[in-house]
This record gives structure tokens, C-alpha cells and sequence, in this order.
């Protein structure tokens, strides 16, 4: 009897996911195509401005349509927040691009049965959250002894408060939108032109992104590598100790989107910001002790630099749906020392 070889038929490789990211050299852009490039299980396609006009709908549905990503990520979107509030015609851009354009993509991805993930922002809530009374409260603020031992919740799952019964203040994914500005109003006509064209879909709202700077031009700076560099030429700045928020740092914002979109996460609305909310005063007080700089920092009102666009006084945004990322002092160390 002769043995005969048996020849088994190879394993054919799983196909990668193809994930289109959109604004691929801005800020966050540039985090996930690394985040997604050091995945082998997908295909990434980086496309910026030259590579298409998300403002066409015409040419979007052209271009992805043809190449059909299983994901849509975009990265873009005008950042103008004063500029938009002044001049009208800058407005009608940010609408265009922060509004019709994401309606577009959404679209698109609906045709080709893609996932769409989209990028929005604290500014679509008006800065007032709702704050629970605690029992006994005769809304006679002036004599009132019962808030006295109040400590807001951090958005990293900090328990101090909820240890004395109170809950998280912010704005949770469920919140109202009511926005104070027209960058506002045009990132809350997004979010509703996303929800109107597909059901699949991720709209994550980040707050305060910071990371290492855009490879696109004219790409705007993030607040820390503004004061970083006014730190070491000057012996004092003056910071805004008002509008008490979160940071996001870009490479977690980056990686706890592929997360999401790994997990099959249900489709919705989500909020992604690192830990410990402060004012633009207390994370330049932290910049300056990280960064080892012994230059002086004056507290000041918002009113010592006015601006055209009104921002939210409170648009701490609050988690309740995913593990919480780590606190924004912890993310800022890890940026300085690859600075």
C-alpha cells in the first residue's frame, strides 16, 4: 500500500478592515492612523484636504463610494471658535464643515453599510448642567449651610462626592445641547445631520484636545504648547481662571476610539476626556510644576481678555459609558518628557 501526501489547502489570511480616517494630519487624525496602522487586522487609508473636499457632497460620495472602508472616521472640522462668531461668512464654513459635511459622510456610509464615527464637543452644552438640591433645600442660597462639604466628582470615577450622596455634576451623554456660540451651533447641527442619514454611528464629544502639533498648516496649537512656550519667555502670564472643564489628550482620545469601534460598542452618542476637571489658571499652574518653569501665574477673570465667541463657564462632560481614561496630569507628564 503506498502512502500518498496529502495536500491540505492553505489558510487563506483574514481580510483586513478597511478604515478610511479623514483630516489624517491634524492633531487627532495623525493618533489614529498610528493607532490603527500598529493594528495588522486593517487596511488604513489617511486622507486630508487635498485628498477630498468633504464639503462636496458630490465628491464624497464619488471618492468613498469607490473605495468603500468598512469605517469613516473624521478627524476634520473648522476650530475657529471666534472667528465664526464675527464674521458671517466664516460661520457658513463652519456650518459646512462641521455641520452639512458630516451629514454627507454619514450618508455615504449608510450606502456602503460603513460605520461612521464623528467628532463634536462641550461647546453644545450652554455651561449651566443641572445641580442636584440636596435634601432639606429651601433655594435660599445666602444662608444656606447645606453645600458646605460639596466636592464635584471627577470624570475619572474620583468617589469623594459620591461617598456624601452626591452625585457627578456635568453634562452626561444624554444632556440637552443648548450651545452659548456659533462654533457651538454649527458641531449641534453635525451631530443632527449624523443622526438624521445613518443609524450607525458614533458621535464622540472630547473637550480641550492637546498632543503633539498638527502636520497640517495653519493647523491651530493646543492651549498647553501655547502657554509652554509664553512660560519660558515670560516671567509672569496671567490665566483665566474660569471655565472649568476637561482636557483630552489626543493619543487616548485615539485609542479609546478604535476601542469603541473594536467592541461593536452600542451606536451612539459618546463622551471621551481625561480625569480631573479644572480651569485654564489650574492646568497652567500643573504645566508650570511638570514642566519644572518657576514662572509666576495670575489668576484672572475671563473679562481681562474678551472675546467675540461666549464660551460655557461649566462643560465638564461626564463618562457614563465606557472605562474612564486616565487624569489629564498624568497624560500632560507622558507629553512633555516626548516633547
Amino acid at each position: 500500500m503506498v502512502n500518498k501526501k496529502i495536500s491540505l489547502p492553505k489558510a487563506q489570511p483574514s481580510e483586513k478592515k478597511k478604515v478610511l480616517i479623514i483630516g489624517a494630519r491634524g492633531m487627532l487624525g495623525q493618533e489614529l492612523v498610528i493607532a490603527f496602522k500598529k493594528d495588522t487586522a486593517y487596511e488604513v487609508v489617511a486622507w486630508d484636504r487635498d485628498d477630498i473636499d468633504i464639503t462636496s457632497e458630490k465628491q464624497v460620495i464619488a471618492k468613498v463610494t469607490k473605495l468603500k472602508p468598512a469605517i469613516i472616521i473624521n478627524a476634520t472640522g473648522y476650530n475657529a471658535v471666534d472667528k465664526c462668531e464675527e464674521d458671517k461668512k466664516e460661520y457658513e464654513l463652519a456650518k459646512k464643515l462641521n455641520g452639512k459635511a458630516p451629514g454627507y459622510l454619514a450618508k455615504v456610509a449608510k450606502k456602503i453599510k460603513a460605520v461612521f464615527v464623528n467628532y463634536s464637543s462641550d461647546y453644545v452644552f450652554d455651561g449651566e448642567p443641572e445641580i442636584p438640591e440636596p435634601t432639606g433645600c429651601t433655594h435660599s442660597c445666602g444662608s444656606c449651610s447645606l453645600h458646605t462639604d460639596f466636592v464635584p466628582a471627577s470624570t475619572r470615577g474620583d468617589d469623594r462626592s459620591s461617598m456624601r450622596g452626591w452625585p457627578q455634576i456635568g453634562f452626561d451623554e444624554e444632556a440637552k445641547t443648548n450651545p452659548i456660540s456659533n462654533y457651538g451651533k454649527s458641531k449641534v447641527l453635525g451631530e443632527k445631520e449624523v443622526q438624521k442619514n445613518t443609524k450607525n454611528f458614533y458621535i464622540i464629544r472630547p473637550s480641550k484636545i492637546f498632543g503633539k502639533p498638527a502636520q497640517a498648516e495653519n493647523a491651530k496649537r493646543s492651549f498647553f504648547d501655547v502657554m509652554l512656550e509664553a512660560g519660558k519667555k515670560n516671567k509672569m502670564v496671567k490665566a483665566v481662571d474660569e471655565e472649568t472643564s476637561c482636557f483630552t489628550y489626543a493619543p487616548d482620545l485615539a485609542k479609546k476610539t478604535k476601542e469603541i469601534v473594536e467592541a461593536e460598542k452600542p451606536f451612539g452618542i459618546y463622551h471621551i476626556v481625561n480625569g480631573d476637571p479644572c480651569t485654564w489658571y489650574e492646568a497652567v499652574l500643573e504645566l508650570y510644576q511638570q514642566a519644572k518653569l518657576k514662572t509666576k501665574v495670575i489668576p484672572v477673570d475671563g473679562a481681562e481678555f474678551p472675546r467675540p465667541a461666549k464660551r460655557p463657564y461649566y462643560s465638564v462632560l461626564l463618562n457614563t459609558k465606557l472605562n474612564p481614561l486616565r487624569s489629564y496630569k498624568d497624560a500632560l507628564k507622558e507629553y512633555l518628557k516626548k516633547s
